[in-house]
């Protein structure tokens, strides 16, 4: 095996780690995808230049930080609908509003978070580290700088000299971004939160809330998924603007669309347990009118609240659901 082979063999090593940091940096699965494909070139094309000062991983990490600045330079932020404008029912009519672009889901069974080892002390403590959807949202306020800074020191858990290092920057720069990132991040996350680390996992009894909720889709039952639903539950459907701040809005939308009289009906439904961004999630298909198979629909994320859904983001983008390893139709 020659030097450039066992050169690549190690690099490959940190795919996983560096597509979720690609993915916390610019929101986008996809994106964050060829992103990694792109940091894998840059350190190929300046693999004579690692003179070993850092770790392979710290190099590797200085890369893909200043790839994914140069790639969010003059981008648009990715958020959510609810972030873009006011719920239909309050002044706005639906489909108006921003149109993105939009936050994508990552795929649980692809997020391997690090763990400490002997030769690379600097590694993130898993506890740390976190990919909740909350979170994602919450950093797309920040400027990107600002973003690198607070990934590196405060999730990957880098002191502020090695940040600066990776940024081409100060101690005292890092130390300034740092605390305008954290002061906006109070504003934007969930309430009683006020840092990165991870929500507990879901519960037992979330996952029987999920699955009395997926058994009531399949069934097309409206009356037990409204019994499921917290009274402020939020529902977003990227890439659609329009988004639900309440359980009545939320049942009459589906009420429509799950009518078979009525001219929106969708079809029937099939619903999947997947799992994203360390969240709940379901999977759904749809079988249109007239239609012989299930296709797929959306990946939806759910938040359980007190035995209730509070918060659902389905995300319309049927060209994900391979990366999920879902199959592409269901026949039942």
């Amino acid at each position: 095996m020659t030097d450039d082979d066992t050169f690549a063999q190690q690099v490959e090593q940190h795919r996983r780690e560096l597509r979720v940091h690609c993915y916390r940096m610019l929101g986008s699965f996809d994106e964050a995808e060829d992103l990694v494909q792109e940091v894998f070139l840059r350190a190929w094309r300046g693999r004579d230049g690692f003179a070993g000062r850092s770790s392979l991983r710290t190099w590797l990490y200085r890369i893909a930080t200043n790839a994914c600045l140069d790639a969010l330079d003059g981008r648009k932020r990715r958020l959510l609908p609810d972030q873009a404008g006011p719920p239909v029912g309050a002044g706005q009519p639906a489909g108006e509003g921003d149109a993105g672009p939009w936050l994508q889901p990552f795929p649980d069974h692809l997020w391997e978070p690090a763990a400490p080892s002997a030769d690379e002390p600097e590694t993130a403590v898993v506890a740390r580290e976190t990919l909740e959807l909350a979170f994602l949202a919450a950093m797309q306020h920040l400027p990107p700088r600002q973003r690198a800074a607070v990934i590196l020191c405060d999730v990957l858990g880098w002191p502020p000299r090695q940040t600066a290092e990776a940024l081409d920057g100060s101690v005292a720069s890092v130390n300034s971004a740092l605390q305008r990132a954290r002061a906006t991040l109070r504003e934007h996350l969930p309430a009683g939160r006020a840092d990165w680390a991870p929500s507990a996992p879901p519960s037992e009894e979330d996952r029987r809330v999920l699955r009395r909720y997926m058994a009531a889709v399949d069934r097309g039952d409206l009356d037990e998924v409204a019994e499921l639903l917290a009274q402020d539950v939020r529902a977003t459907m990227p890439p659609y603007p329009e988004w639900f701040a309440d359980r009545e809005s939320v049942v009459a939308a589906l009420a429509a669309t799950w009518d078979a009289g009525s001219p929106d009906y969708i079809g029937a439904m099939r619903v999947v347990a997947t799992s994203a961004n360390g969240q709940l999630a379901a999977a759904s298909y749809r079988r249109p009118p007239g239609g012989q198979v299930f296709e797929p629909f959306g990946i939806g994320l759910l938040r359980v609240r007190d035995g209730r859904i509070s918060e659902i983001v389905a995300f319309h983008e049927p060209a994900l659901f391979p990366a999920f390893g879902l199959p592409p139709r269901l026949d039942r």
